[in-house]
């Protein structure tokens, strides 16, 4: 089964053929990172005229890289959402004149499950399971019994854990995307600076990184207050031990009390090397943990073709050519639970 995958909830211009959902016969990117660094974020309305400039491209790429025709495709998966709105619509567009014009089957497919199923792409997802999603936009903790199962047991209440490097990046003076940069730096510092832990105590498994990026910027305040230097590997360090040893003691304790054994990482923090070097140093054995390879972990057309083929195999929900784009939309809303 040939499944066309296409994804533009953000920055990314991305589309993809997959077979059988594992064979990946072309994924192509298009990054508007270097658009965007002057502006220290995404701009929306410029994420989007970017997506119109290279959609027709990348589709070309990616079927030219497959070396496969329009018409073997089987089925079209494309992100509805969420994400910004803009972005989104750019790519649902394209993918319902491809199914229009070729007379194909189109299903929309939640962002979010595509993160998840990046993992299905290398790997056997193993069931029942415990994901971590981990983005720019979404801290969740997931249970997932069976495929397309989503049961979300935690998230952030205040900033996502991507949103809170991002931040704290620009605190320290380095450039956008904060996550990458504040991850290189760690690795040259100490965790010395002492930074809350913060876990709640309320019995949940939800997140809040707002206290802790507030934690950062007063100490930084306070010793450009008092001319002292801030040594900028250290507080990368001391900021990325206190999310990561959050992160993996909840998804461990989820995984301890539902007695599961199996554990995947998803989203573009999935990435990040401390919190993969946390999850392996903390693992006794007792866990399967799967992290996307790097290529898989950001946004990219090749994790929706994943889902998308997935999705179909399981969920069997109707789409046609009145799928919509949207902002917001709800992962359970998705789930055969």
């Amino acid at each position: 089964m040939l499944v066309l995958g296409v994804e533009s909830s953000c920055d990314e211009t991305s589309v993809a053929i997959l077979r059988d959902g594992k064979e990946v016969l072309s994924n192509v990117i298009n990054s508007q990172i270097k658009i965007h660094e002057k502006f220290g974020g995404v701009v929306p309305e410029v994420a989007s005229r970017n997506h119109v400039y290279q959609v027709s491209l990348v589709f070309k790429q990616a079927f030219e890289e497959a070396n496969v025709k329009p018409e073997d495709i089987d089925l079209v998966c494309v992100t509805m959402g969420p994400g910004l709105i803009g972005s989104l619509l750019v790519g649902v567009n394209a993918a319902k004149t491809f199914a229009l014009m070729y007379k194909k089957p189109i299903i929309g497919v939640h962002h979010l499950a595509g993160h998840i199923y990046a993992n299905a792409i290398e790997n056997e997802m193993k069931f029942p399971l415990v994901a971590l999603l981990v983005s720019g936009g979404n801290t969740e903790l997931i249970y997932m019994k069976d495929h397309f199962s989503f049961e979300i047991v935690g998230e952030t209440l205040d900033d996502a854990v991507g949103e809170a490097y991002d931040k704290v990046a620009r605190v320290v003076g380095l450039p956008y995307p904060g996550g990458p940069a504040v991850d290189k730096l760690a690795h040259q510092g100490h965790d010395v600076y002492n930074l809350p832990r913060v876990y709640l105590n309320d019995g949940s498994y939800n997140f809040s990184f707002s206290g802790l990026k507030s934690a950062v910027i007063n100490l930084v305040h306070n010793n450009n207050q008092r001319g002292v230097e801030t040594n900028k590997e250290d507080l990368c360090a001391s900021f990325q031990a206190s999310v990561s040893e959050v992160l993996v003691n909840k998804t461990f304790d989820l995984a301890k009390q539902m007695g599961v054994k199996n554990i995947v990482v998803a989203g573009g923090v999935s990435a990040n090397k401390g919190l993969k070097e946390r999850f392996n140093a903390q693992n006794d054995g007792t866990y399967n943990i799967c992290i996307p390879s790097i290529k898989y972990c950001t946004d990219n057309a090749a994790m929706i073709a994943a889902a998308g083929y997935y999705q179909n195999k399981y969920l069997k929900r109707d789409f046609d050519l009145s799928l919509n784009a949207y902002a917001s939309l709800d992962l359970e809303d998705f789930s055969t639970k």
